[in-house]
């Protein structure tokens, strides 16, 4: 019997293999740094809002358009995630994906 593979086919269409949604500056400073270096020395492109967006209030247009082009999502629940209405924004975007 031949191996399966859990990978799917590539799609043109993905921007990112994964979109990182997390709350926190002790997240970002710890936890989100270190999965994000892991993730790039892996060769993985991921998508983390510091080094693609600059912050606002609101999720931007292109904040959705990098969660819908990315292939996985990693969402990091941290204390403050449900305080943060940019998290909830992402998270629905996410689900709805």
């Amino acid at each position: 019997m031949a191996a399966q593979t859990l990978s799917s086919p590539p799609n043109p269409s993905w921007s990112h293999d994964v979109f990182l949604s997390f709350s926190g500056e002790h997240t970002r400073k710890n936890f989100i740094d270190h999965l994000y270096g892991a993730l790039k020395q892996a060769g993985i492109h991921t998508f983390r809002d510091e080094d693609e967006l600059p912050r606002g209030e609101h999720i931007s247009s292109e904040q959705i358009n990098a969660i819908q082009g990315s292939r996985i999502y990693i969402v990091v629940f941290s204390k403050d995630y449900a305080s943060s209405s940019w998290c909830l924004d992402e998270l629905v975007e996410i689900v709805h994906c």
